[in-house]
């Protein structure tokens, strides 16, 4: 019995550091997320939303998973079918001349005095049209919106 005991330490001590150099080469992997089959009000759900006020959005910096800044909240808006979306100046140099880009509050979640875009890519703000929707109508800075909490 201490022939088996003592031949399984000695393969656990080769294979642990071998298989843990194989997890270090290949990076940290993520876990199979449940996340991507949610909708995106199932995913403003999870996030757990919290009343705001509008005008406290306004002027707050919109960042994305690196931390750098993609533009400001200039307004928030209500599109004809009920949905709540920022309006976030995007591109542009130097901040000036950027064009607006509609940001779903579904999409974003609140951190301080911050939002973090969780749901849109640079890229997607890259692709992104112009928002032009005359229908939407601009919320009062004295409304209060649900968006979702975030801790980084």
């Amino acid at each position: 019995m201490s022939r088996r005991l003592l031949a399984a330490a000695v393969v656990l001590s080769i294979v642990g550091p071998l298989r843990a150099a194989a997890v270090l080469a290949a990076g940290p992997v993520a876990p199979p997320s449940a996340q991507s089959q949610l909708t995106p009000e199932q995913r403003l759900q999870r996030r757990h939303p919290q009343p705001v006020k509008v005008g406290d959005l306004i002027g707050v910096p919109v960042l994305d998973f690196d931390d750098r800044t993609l533009g400001y909240v200039t307004a928030v808006v209500r599109t004809a079918g009920g949905k709540i979306k920022l309006i976030v100046p995007y591109g542009g140099f130097l901040g000036w001349g950027g064009r607006p880009v509609a940001v779903p509050i579904e999409a974003v979640a609140i951190a301080g005095r911050q939002i973090a875009a969780l749901d849109m890519a640079r890229t997607e703000f890259d692709a992104a049209p112009a928002w032009s929707d005359p229908t939407s109508q601009a919320l009062s800075a004295s409304e209060m919106i649900r968006i979702g909490l975030y801790r980084r």
